[in-house]
């Protein structure tokens, strides 16, 4: 794989055409950004197995820049009626949403948003509306203090070739009671897919994001390639979910950044359980005093299914206090990799941070690597970091056989039991019934 494999796999377009063809008619400011964002790609090496963080996923066997094309389908119709069967029973099983928006192969179709939120000044859009209707806004955040291109190749790649996303703005003080739920469906085969979210929490507000990602299986391998910013301003509470349903073939990458501001409270949610291969660069920044992060993840593993989890808590400012739980369940031939860091950075005092991986190996053939680690340059800190990788409980498994259960069905308790502490931790409405059906749905092949 080669740095010039992606360009000739996309028609000859992306070196001027396809970047061109996805900005020519943004701001001036965009396109120099595109470009920008372009010449660090090319700049900058593909990541291999000789770097740490990249050890264990080795992109020359895991992903084939060189087949992929960029998407070429036209933007579907707003009309639930004209979806996929799976778009449409997905979205069913949520509950109540403060707003709503749909992607079909990378295009926004549907956006709506309570009418009372929107008179509070809540924005809820696609990111390419957003650049006409918020621009100051957008030009401030969009690809500047979380996920700059200089974060690494495939940031920079999506900087470059994003073509649509998603824009949250949440006034000053204002609270949203439910979700924002998101649902994207991808259909094509062999295709890069770029897109980007933005979410800007002003002082004191509120809100709860859940994104959801699903296709079918692909005949040929597809990327999807996603780049999250989500600021939060001083005292706001933000919820960040994201659950990838792929189906096989699919290559999930995600660069995520969140910036949490005094006093504000950030927490993520990562759950994979469809596609490939699945990685995932998490990187929670503490930048003011009293801030806080949960960071949660659960992911379920059959097959080849192979995933790759990169986190970091960087405590930039004193008093504040970060959790990392990270949990997941390997069956057949399937692998996860945790990769895990506290930093502690100097002056940041009084500093709680904690970070936790669980596997639970339900074959001989599965198999979990976990490496958490330490970077401390303060002194006045709490810090602990674990590991574990197992089998079943065979005591659990007793009891419960015990108790009038066959061991299939013993089995599917303490895996569920497992793997729901995550879930119990952020507990938003829809998606606890949504995961627990597909990991019952494994579980129904597993022995």
């Amino acid at each position: 794989m080669n740095d010039t494999g992606l360009m000739e796999g996309v028609t000859d377009t992306i070196n001027g055409a396809a970047v061109g063809r996805v900005s020519a008619k943004e701001p001036q400011w965009l396109c120099e950004r595109r470009d920008h964002a372009w010449d660090v790609y090319e700049r900058t090496p593909m990541p291999t197995t000789k770097l740490e963080e990249w050890r264990y996923t080795d992109l020359k066997k895991k992903l084939d820049l060189d087949a992929l094309t960029l998407s070429s389908t036209e933007t579907a119709p707003d009309d639930p009626n004209a979806w996929p069967m799976r778009l449409r029973e997905a979205m069913a099983l949520d509950r109540d949403a403060s707003g709503r928006i749909v992607l079909i192969d990378g295009h926004v179709v549907h956006t709506e948003l309570d009418t009372g939120l929107a008179a509070k000044g809540v924005v809820l859009a696609s990111l390419h509306d957003a650049l006409e209707t918020h621009t100051e806004l957008v030009k401030e955040y969009l690809a500047t203090k979380a996920v700059p291109p200089e974060e690494g190749k495939f940031a920079a790649l999506n900087a470059a070739l994003w073509n649509d996303g998603i824009f949250l703005y949440v006034p000053r003080g204002v609270k949203l009671e439910n979700p924002v739920r998101v649902t994207r469906w991808f259909s094509e085969s062999g295709v890069a897919y770029f897109s980007r979210t933005l979410i800007v929490a002003e002082t004191a507000s509120q809100v709860s994001y859940v994104d959801e990602v699903l296709s079918e299986a692909f005949e040929r391998q597809t990327l999807t390639s996603s780049a999250v910013e989500v600021i939060a301003q001083d005292g706001a509470q933000v919820q960040y979910v994201a659950v990838q349903r792929l189906g096989k073939g699919g290559f999930y990458q995600a660069v995520q950044r969140t910036l949490a501001q005094r006093d504000s409270t950030l927490d993520t949610l990562n759950v994979a359980l469809g596609g490939t291969t699945t990685r995932v660069d998490l990187n929670a920044r503490l930048l003011g005093p009293g801030s806080n992060s949960d960071m949660l993840g659960l992911y379920f593993g059959d097959d080849d299914q192979h995933f790759d989890f990169n986190t970091s808590q960087d405590h930039v400012a004193d008093n504040a206090g970060s959790d990392l739980l990270y949990k997941g369940a390997l069956d057949g031939h399937s692998r996860a990799v945790f990769r895990g860091i506290i930093r502690v950075h100097k002056g940041a005092q009084k500093t709680d941070a904690y970070q936790t991986n669980r596997n639970l190996l339900l074959s001989p053939h599965a198999r979990a690597d976990s490496l958490p680690n330490l970077e401390i340059e303060a002194d006045d800190v709490k810090c602990s970091h674990g590991a574990t990788v197992g089998q079943l409980d065979a005591e659990a498994k007793f009891y419960l056989m015990s108790r009038g259960l066959n061991q299939l069905q013993a089995e599917r308790l303490v895996v569920t039991g497992f793997l729901g502490e995550v879930l119990s931790r952020l507990p938003l409405g829809g998606v606890a019934e949504k995961v627990s059906r597909v990991i019952e749905e494994k579980l129904a092949q597993h022995g």
